[in-house]
């Protein structure tokens, strides 16, 4: 389920930012970056966040100020490796009897020497980030992006309730085929018998054996009743609300599975059809149920 949230809390000499983005994920994946002050705090960063959200693909972003505005870390160079690395590369040009040992080395070589200019923290951010800073400004963060979740879930929910009916109406169409799907498979199975009973040497007693086997195998009259349990607990599954997506999606499962069911027991085309239409609003309902929590 996709989502954003943004907060910002104040401290006495920092600012904290916290921005907090979701999208769809089958379980959840939290993604952090901090800044190297509060590298101490991210197993609890990543607590809270778990204690909130259940699934989704979720990056939270926290970035740190001064009160006065600066960033809490400063670029500091190293003007004596620098003439290091310049005195040792010219002396390896006259080496190899470079005509261009005494030339002018480029500023942006120098510069790009690993070393000579680094990133540190100044002396108020280096001092450990009070959690007591953090968690709330993650909270507030999460607090937004649950709500516009939460709204989304709210529209998906309306599709979903849409599709259940959808499947439901093909349920009764299934089970109002079966008794004339089912007559038709006896009328042609009569048939069937009566072209080999007339025939010489034909055990009818076998015969019978084979239509039972034949009749059992292609009725279905469980797998409706299976799929009206199944409708009828999706339904109160969306009723409940919260956290669904994983009972829905075991829902759904079973659903697709009893319809692969009925599929494959059918010899009569509009029940093959039927149970078509089917697997299309199933497909589309998982779809849907990847978005929920």
């Amino acid at each position: 389920m996709t989502g954003f949230g943004r907060a910002e809390l104040r401290g006495d000499t920092l600012v904290v930012t916290v921005e907090a983005r979701s999208v769809n994920h089958r379980h959840l994946d939290v993604a952090l970056r901090l800044p190297r002050a509060l590298a101490s705090l991210e197993l609890d960063a990543r607590k809270a966040v778990a204690a909130r959200l259940e699934r989704g693909r979720v990056d939270v972003s926290v970035q740190l100020t001064t009160v006065a505005g600066q960033a809490p870390q400063r670029v500091v160079t190293d003007a004596a490796l620098a003439r290091e690395y310049v005195a040792q590369a010219r002396a390896l040009a006259a080496a190899l009897g470079d005509l261009g040992a005494g030339a002018a080395i480029p500023l942006e070589w120098v510069l790009s020497r690993p070393g000579v200019v680094r990133v540190e923290e100044t002396e108020t951010a280096a001092a450990e980030m009070p959690w007591s800073l953090l968690e709330p400004a993650l909270a507030r963060a999460l607090d937004e992006l649950i709500e516009r979740r939460a709204a989304e879930g709210e529209r998906l929910a309306r599709e979903l309730r849409s599709l259940h009916a959808e499947l439901g109406t093909i349920v009764v169409t299934m089970a109002g085929r079966a008794p004339a799907a089912a007559a038709r498979r006896e009328e042609r199975l009569r048939e069937r018998l009566r072209a080999l009973l007339g025939s010489p040497g034909v055990d009818e007693g076998r015969v019978i054996t084979e239509a039972a086997v034949w009749a059992d195998k292609t009725d279905i009259t469980e797998e409706l009743v299976r799929l009206r349990a199944h409708l009828a607990e999706l339904a109160l599954v969306l009723d409940k609300g919260g956290a669904v997506g994983r009972p829905l999606d075991f829902l759904l499962q079973e659903l697709g599975r009893e319809i692969n069911t009925v599929t494959s027991k059918s010899d009569d085309l509009e029940l093959s059809q039927a149970a078509l239409a089917g697997k299309g609003v199933l497909e589309k309902m998982r779809e849907q149920v990847q978005n929920l929590e």
